[in-house]
């Protein structure tokens, strides 16, 4: 599979597997450990978490099983974020919901994800969403310190818009290089960040692009909705003639785009992430890629 550089120490595999609602499959340690053997053999090596995810619960679930086979982490890259609160038991200081983006509670959220993790380093350290507090010095001199600790090997963002990035790359330039990642919302049923620049900005400045829901959480399977059903509707044709799934057309369309979208596969079934990798071997042609762009828009190009 084809890999993606990310900076001079981290690259990652084209296909991301994401771990949003691990505490939802019900998997054992030994069957997660060998759910996570399977990825890898198929080449997907990028694992993508957060801190808040399942109720701070995920990071664990991952470590424990992780801990099964511990020279795993070789081969993998794990990816995690920051930067949001929620209230939780297990973190009485959590009393409500809110974006902290502090030095110390980035320095401690790292902390925290490096034991969930059963992890001495993290691949890459995400803050989670952009926050209207956010102080660009505060965020970078917490980079810089776990970068001097060897606790991080590379930083991003996610959901960042273009001015947002902007204002916190500004300031990590004059310490290090660049932002290397930027997570954002990506299908062919959500155009937003192709349709405002976002992408093309990410592109201009060599920082690659994670799409999280790709498959829209499913609502671009929904035939009740006329735009899902348009989207479908073209889609099947174009499945039919490489017989693949519409899903994976559906990733197909997004490893199109020139940015070197890399998109996050949320599954437990292996099934589905084989579906995803297909479409690494399944190459749209422009007309294709624009026919289901035009029936996301519900008009023509002009």
């Amino acid at each position: 599979m084809e890999r993606i550089r990310i900076n001079k120490h981290v690259s990652y595999s084209r296909i991301i597997n994401g771990f949003w609602r691990l505490n939802e499959w019900g998997y054992s340690n030994q069957q997660l450990n060998d759910y996570m053997h399977n990825i890898v053999d198929r080449g997907i090596t990028t694992m993508d978490h957060a801190d808040i995810y399942g109720n701070y619960t995920c990071e664990s679930l991952f470590g424990d099983a992780l801990a099964l086979t511990p020279n795993l982490r070789e081969k993998l890259e794990i990816v995690t974020k920051c930067g949001i609160i929620l209230p939780n038991q297990s973190n009485p200081e959590f009393n409500g919901h809110r974006y902290d983006q502090s030095y110390e509670h980035i320095i401690q959220s790292v902390n925290r994800s490096l034991t969930n993790l059963r992890t001495d380093y993290i691949d890459t350290l995400l803050i989670h969403r952009p926050s209207p507090l956010m102080d660009p010095d505060e965020v970078t001199k917490a980079v810089m310190h776990l970068v001097e600790q060897g606790k991080i090997k590379a930083f991003g963002v996610s959901n960042f818009k273009c001015n947002q990035y902007e204002l916190l790359n500004e300031s990590l330039k004059k310490e290090m290089s660049h932002i290397s990642v930027n997570q954002v919302e990506v299908s062919p049923y959500e155009l937003e960040n192709i349709e405002d620049c976002t992408l093309n900005r990410m592109l201009q400045h060599d920082v690659k692009v994670m799409a999280w829901s790709p498959l829209a959480g499913g609502a671009i399977f929904n035939e009740n909705d006329p735009k899902a059903k348009r989207i479908l509707d073209t889609i099947q044709p174009i499945a039919a003639k490489y017989n693949v799934s519409i899903s994976t057309i559906i990733y197909s369309w997004l490893l199109r785009l020139p940015s070197k979208v890399m998109p996050i596969v949320g599954s437990s079934k292996i099934e589905r992430v084989d579906e995803a990798v297909k479409a690494t071997k399944t190459s749209l042609t422009d007309q294709e890629w624009f026919d289901i762009y035009v029936a996301s828009r519900g008009e023509d190009i002009l």
